[in-house]
């Protein structure tokens, strides 16, 4: 929250519209002219991610499911110390608890957005739990799994609607 207060406060000083560019750079660069760019906090990477409301995150690649937890949980965690996952081959029904993390001001249990089987559990967390904070999209993924019945995408948010749920959690 600080933080965006600070981001606010910080892009107050610059102005809406980029300064004109010359005649000759205005035809080499696309987003030239009286356009506007917009910014968002939204990386290309998350736009594909599906998220449930206990802040965990799905993405589907060639049939394969990979599960981690959102930023916004990885932040409320604070430094991830443990990372606590299922046996590969576990069969997890959908919203079934499968593990927990522990940081250094609270333990979060950590459910399945899906059901299916667990076919590979990140290995790098049990002796670097950290990349769960310091790359919860990425190196800091969970679980992967198969899925059992894809309908089960359809009952979880996209980025949009999980930013909706963010700030309704906020007020």
């Amino acid at each position: 929250m600080a933080m965006r207060v600070a981001l606010r406060c910080l892009s107050a000083n610059f102005p809406r519209r980029p300064p004109q560019l010359r005649s000759a750079a205005r035809t080499l660069l696309p987003w030239s002219g009286d356009c506007t760019r917009a910014h968002g906090t939204t990386s290309v990477l998350s736009a594909a991610l599906k998220f449930t409301e206990k802040h965990e995150w799905v993405r589907v690649e060639s049939g394969t499911v990979t599960v981690g937890i959102s930023n916004y949980a990885q932040e409320a965690l604070g430094d991830v110390v443990y990372c606590g996952l299922p046996e590969v081959g576990q069969r997890l029904e959908q919203l079934e608890e499968f593990g927990a993390l522990e940081s250094v001001k609270a333990a979060s249990e950590l459910y399945s957005p899906l059901a299916g089987e667990v076919t590979e559990i990140n290995t790098a967390l049990a002796d670097n739990p950290g990349l769960v904070n310091k790359a919860c999209y990425e190196e800091g993924w969970l679980i992967k799994m198969t899925m059992e019945q894809p309908a089960e995408l359809d009952g979880l948010m996209d980025q949009a609607a999980y930013d909706t749920f963010i700030k309704s959690l906020e007020e």
